[in-house]
């Protein structure tokens, strides 16, 4: 499950204990779409795997980096874990939220923020689909390798969190094995820089560390990915 969690609450929260939660946040984070009624809720509940479902206390919708930073430093202080979700499209119950808690879903970050044909790398935010990134770089004649069976919806940050692959990691590997570079937050909305831009980062690699750690080491925010040149022939 995608949780950071610190510190645990003493059992669940009651619906007052709901709306001191929801006061507070809107009232240090204006600007964040904070989801909390029983209808807006229910899209969130449960992601690919339907069979469990959990219906969260709020669902928060970030646009950018600093509103996850804040979101994250207000639930630490109050004591509110914090689950993570990208497109909702796992089988695993990796985005499964919690009653007392909030579910951060990271879609509304979907920027391509810069293909670079040249040192063949992008550089994208969490929400980005997995097909977008080979459908910016294709007119380089780029494309990204890791092809879950979702990658028409799947975002590239649950990509990191569950280490997707897809039939082509037969040849170029999982996730782990095309990013090079992750820009994340801690629990306490820390930023944190895993990787580096070139092949070989110095000291220990957290970057395989954190990758499909299924969002409880952080948050990701900026993903760098490797882009492979489209093979010259195709046959079927």
């Amino acid at each position: 499950m995608n949780i950071l969690y610190d510190p645990a609450l003493d059992g669940p929260l009651t619906q007052h204990d709901k709306a001191k939660v929801l006061a507070h946040l809107t009232a240090m984070l204006p600007s964040l779409t904070l989801l909390h009624r029983e209808e807006d809720l229910h899209p969130f509940e449960c992601d690919g795997l339907a069979a469990y479902r959990v219906m969260p206390m709020l669902v928060a919708l970030p646009e950018c980096v600093e509103q996850v930073a804040a979101l994250l430093r207000e639930c630490h202080a109050l004591g509110v874990p914090v689950v993570t979700r990208g497109a909702g499209t796992g089988l695993s119950g990796g985005a499964l939220p919690l009653e007392q808690g909030v579910l951060l879903v990271m879609s509304r970050m979907a920027r391509i923020l810069e293909i670079d044909p040249d040192a063949r790398i992008a550089r994208l935010e969490p929400g980005v689909r997995n097909l977008a990134i080979s459908e910016a770089a294709a007119p380089y004649g780029l494309y990204y390798a890791p092809d879950p069976s979702s990658q028409i919806a799947c975002s590239i940050g649950g990509n990191v969190a569950e280490n997707a692959g897809g039939v082509h990691c037969l040849k170029y590997g999982l996730t782990v094995h095309n990013l090079l570079k992750l820009e994340v937050l801690t629990i306490e909305g820390e930023p944190m820089t895993l990787g580096a831009d070139s092949l070989d980062a110095a000291g220990l690699d957290m970057l395989a560390l954190f990758t499909g750690s299924e969002g409880m080491l952080g948050v990701v925010t900026e993903v760098t990915v490797r882009l492979l040149p489209k093979p010259e022939t195709a046959r079927y």
